[in-house]
């Protein structure tokens, strides 16, 4: 098939099958050169280590912003190659506000500012800590998580809404038993609702503890309750996390299945099945296990002969 430069550059950066090695590469190049960059932000906030290497720091930046911005702009060039934008400088725009794009532009922004703006250097280092979001265009996991704080929203904010509203009333419990034998510590309910926080959330950092034995005892209460209600956010994002796998799943293979309903897989259903487990994210075993599956679901249900191998997934000829 013939490609013009655009399309392979598109092919390129989003890991397309046609272009596998070339697309491996540079993609691998590019989130070690990100993880580079975390750590190097990172230890140069160290001053001896700032001291000794800041020109290599400096070095490392500049050659970082360079090919940041050239897969910035190729990117922006090439998006239009994805019909989900469209053509011209619309599709560009839309390209240009999605949240992956605004991550790119973010990576690179703030070293542009900084030629024209006076920029507080401990602000500009956690600006470009945000190069790390960059990695959740290479790991689906990270992608995966996305969606599943979507899907949930509205459960976590609910849960996030009980935990405050918990928290309030644990502070003004606190302050109505402490606030006399601690008037610094429990002196408000805004002061006391530091101790509610850690409690409620199991930390306990014990800076700050009831003396007195009535709060004591809504400590201990407030320490249980507080057991069930941090665990809440954790178990519905795991739960969510668990359903969005088992959807992407069988989202897979009931695409599997519609390639095998004549018996066969050549090679149109093979890119057609990559791009599909690309787009869900899928490991490249899971995805073939998944190919197993269906295939012998799909020999059961015919009965029959089958031109496809039950075992592997393999065409037989």
């Amino acid at each position: 098939m013939n490609m013009t430069l655009r399309n392979r550059l598109y092919r390129i950066l989003e890991m397309k099958q046609e272009a596998s090695r070339i697309s491996t590469f540079v993609n691998s190049f590019i989130m070690l050169l990100i993880v580079v960059n975390v750590i190097a932000i990172i230890l140069e906030s160290v001053s001896d280590y700032q001291l000794a290497f800041g020109r290599w720091f400096w070095i490392l930046e500049l050659f970082s912003i360079a090919v940041f911005t050239v897969e910035y702009l190729t990117r922006l060039w090439a998006c239009v190659e994805n019909p989900g934008y469209g053509n011209g400088w619309r599709g560009r725009l839309r390209y240009m506000v999605s949240p992956m794009a605004l991550i790119d532009l973010i990576a690179i922004l703030p070293f542009y500012l900084s030629m024209f703006v006076s920029v507080d250097t401990r602000m500009l280092r956690i600006l470009r800590l945000l190069r790390v979001f960059k990695l959740s265009r290479h790991f689906a996991v990270l992608g995966v998580l996305g969606t599943v704080m979507r899907n949930e929203s509205k459960t976590l904010i609910s849960a996030i809404f009980v935990m405050m509203i918990l928290v309030v009333l644990s502070a003004s419990g606190i302050y109505v038993v402490e606030r006399h034998a601690q008037p610094d510590a429990f002196g408000s309910i805004p002061s006391a609702m530091w101790w509610a926080t850690v409690t409620l959330t199991t930390v306990g950092y014990g800076d700050v503890v009831p003396m007195t034995v009535t709060g004591r005892l809504l400590g201990v209460l407030i320490t249980v309750l507080g057991v069930g209600m941090a665990a809440l956010p954790a178990g519905i994002i795991a739960s969510g996390f668990t359903t969005e796998l088992a959807r992407r799943r069988e989202s897979y293979e009931m695409a599997a299945k519609r390639v095998l309903m004549d018996g066969e897989i050549n090679s149109d259903d093979r890119r057609q099945l990559a791009v599909k487990r690309e787009q869900l994210g899928l490991a490249a075993e899971d995805a073939k296990q998944l190919l197993k599956k269906a295939a012998l679901d799909s020999a059961v249900t015919k009965q029959g002969e089958t031109r496809v191998c039950p075992h592997c997934g393999e065409p037989i000829d």
